[in-house]
């Protein structure tokens, strides 16, 4: 189990590359691929047998965001298969957070890194301490590129594509109704992965005819609890009827806006870009609110974190593997038996085969 230690100025949204604006017909195939469930495993086939024994740090931003919890889950059961000692350091969300989580990971004195929902680039001053003691680092959603190095100091950014996630999430809510749609997309502006999903997101409401993009709100995950209630408030006070529609770039900021909703007798549908939290896919099967969340692998992307940063420790490449999302619908909500997304493609076979576990 995890020995848990606890720990206590908006980026410019940079724009997507531009693509040209889908048509309707090509949105309503894109999104049925997207829900479509596979059992496929198209990850790494050979790499290094585990190199048991090793402890390592595991800095999380924020245990209260669903896709952090789920990820270091995912870590814990890796690593209890390749016998790691993993100690768990928490941020809470906050910069002095951050700055105390990796001091004390650095004072453990680990044989390896994972980062988890910290935004890798502004925290490379502090990562470099690991480099310099020739540390590896391997972090999920640390930056903007799936599968590459997310920084100097970050050998790879596991995640799935977040801009296509973004993407897929518009076009769920576009053709989910054949109405005016009234949008209002929520971001966190701590992280600029987090912005260029709003972006993305902005861009094909403002480009879809019978759409208004009515507000951005940027507001952090880490004070969501404190401020998704009135903010819910204000934009139902300011734009009435007009608002249909909610995007968020993760589904904690729903948990908030909802209960106002209720109180409100409003229906917004809302739809996520992550990251498939247990509260979306009960909102999404009782048909309260919530529409649509693209969830992420988030227990596999655990493995493949063990197993990123065991080819590192073993001195091998990374395998840059980018794993699938699944676009959870309330046509699909009920395939599994769980509350997540836990993949049917033998991902764990497929590691332990790798692994020689």
């Amino acid at each position: 189990m995890f020995a848990t230690v606890l720990l206590m100025s908006p980026p410019a949204v940079a724009s997507p590359e531009p693509t040209a604006h889908p048509t309707l017909e090509r949105m309503r195939e894109t999104v049925m691929r997207a829900s479509a469930l596979s059992s496929r495993w198209e990850g790494p086939q050979t790499g290094p047998a585990a190199q048991a024994g090793k402890r390592i740090a595991v800095i999380c931003e924020d245990l209260r965001n669903g896709g952090v919890l789920g990820v270091a889950r995912g870590v814990e059961e890796a690593a209890q298969v390749v016998a790691w000692e993993v100690r768990l350091f928490v941020a809470h969300g906050t910069p002095r957070g951050r700055r105390q989580a990796i001091d004390a990971a650095l004072a453990m004195d680990p044989d390896g890194v994972i980062l988890i929902g910290s935004d890798a680039r502004s925290l490379d001053a502090r990562l470099a301490a690991f480099s310099r003691r020739n540390i590896p680092v391997v972090g999920w959603h640390v930056g903007a590129t799936a599968g590459v190095r997310a920084s100097e100091h970050v050998a790879i950014n596991v995640s799935t594509d977040p801009l296509e996630v973004a993407r897929i999430t518009a076009m769920a809510a576009i053709v989910s109704s054949p109405e005016p749609l009234g949008v209002v997309i929520f971001t966190d502006p701590s992280f600029n992965i987090a912005m260029r999903k709003a972006d993305a997101m902005a861009g094909l409401i403002r480009d879809c005819q019978g759409c208004t993009l009515l507000a951005v709100r940027p507001i952090p995950i880490s004070s969501s609890a404190q401020t998704m209630a009135k903010e819910t408030r204000e934009l139902l006070a300011r734009y009435g009827a007009s608002w249909t529609h909610a995007l968020a770039i993760n589904d904690i900021y729903f948990d908030y806006a909802t209960p106002e909703l209720t109180k409100a007798g409003r229906d917004v549908q809302l739809f996520s870009a992550g990251d498939g939290s247990s509260g979306a896919f009960l909102r999404i099967q009782a048909g309260t609110f919530q529409r649509g969340t693209v969830a992420e692998p988030l227990n596999l992307q655990g493995w493949q974190l063990v197993d990123e940063l065991n080819r590192l420790l073993s001195g091998e490449p990374i395998s840059g593997y980018v794993p699938p999302f699944q676009l959870v619908t309330p046509e699909n909500v009920d395939a599994g038996p769980q509350l997540f997304f836990d993949p049917d493609n033998g991902y764990r076979q497929a590691y332990r085969r790798i692994w020689q576990r």
